[in-house]
């Protein structure tokens, strides 16, 4: 009877990285990488999907809460309420000016964190055509708070507004990054300087400056004993 002989075992391929066949174990280890990394990749991937399904269902959510008709979908702040609250704590008149039916406000509020440390009350407007113009009410501000604020535009024009007259930075054609301040109107009476500003159009801000005049014209009966002293600065 003929012996039967054993097949020799076949021959690994080369491995160009290692420039010779892979040992066992080597093999094992690559095939274990191979499923570690397929697992992370789908893990990954299942993440993504969840997070994406999270803020589709939220922002169903929104869309799907009740709502008045024509409702924001901001928190509306009361400013005039606001102003009434915060006027103890400045020593000038705060403007919380009567705007037509159809205006809003989500912010209002005394700032005092800039690097010139200049204290401003503030009130961020919605206009009926849900456009943002924003008012800004400084205690002893200075040229280089002034010049931020309308992004370092140039003066253009003055205009008078109920008898107040204010000058116009209109930056909308400069071709540059001016955040907000697309148009400005600003005027100073007594320690007060204002900036009404906005990504609305010329008529909206108008209107907001128009409203201001009253209290304008309030600054020039402030008693400059009760401001600050000039070497004071206030706390941010």
């Amino acid at each position: 009877m003929a012996k039967s002989t054993a097949s020799a075992p076949p021959e690994r391929p080369v491995v160009a990285e290692l420039g010779r066949p892979e040992t066992p174990e080597e093999e094992a280890a690559r095939k274990r990488a191979r499923t570690i990394a397929y697992r992370d990749s789908k893990t990954l991937k299942n993440l993504l999907i969840a997070l994406g399904l999270t803020v589709a269902l939220l922002l169903g959510f929104m869309l799907l809460v009740p709502r008045p008709d024509g409702a924001p979908l901001y928190q509306a702040v009361d400013y005039q309420q606001v102003a009434a609250g915060a006027q103890a704590s400045m020593p000038i008149p705060l403007a919380a000016p009567a705007l037509p039916e159809g205006w809003s406000s989500n912010v209002a509020e005394i700032r005092s964190g800039t690097s010139d440390k200049v204290v401003s009350w503030y009130i961020g407007l919605i206009s009926p055509s849900k456009q943002y113009v924003g008012v800004t009410q400084a205690l002893d501000a200075n040229p280089s708070w002034l010049a931020e604020q309308v992004a370092k535009g140039f003066a253009s024009d003055v205009v008078t507004l109920d008898g107040v007259q204010w000058t116009v930075y209109d930056n909308r054609a400069t071709g540059t990054d001016v955040g907000n301040a697309k148009y400005a109107l600003t005027t100073e009476s007594g320690p007060t300087t204002y900036v009404v500003f906005g990504t609305a159009g010329v008529d909206d801000i108008t209107t907001v400056a128009t409203a201001l005049g009253d209290n304008v014209r309030a600054q020039a009966t402030v008693d400059p004993a009760t401001l600050p002293s000039a070497s004071a600065s206030p706390s941010s």
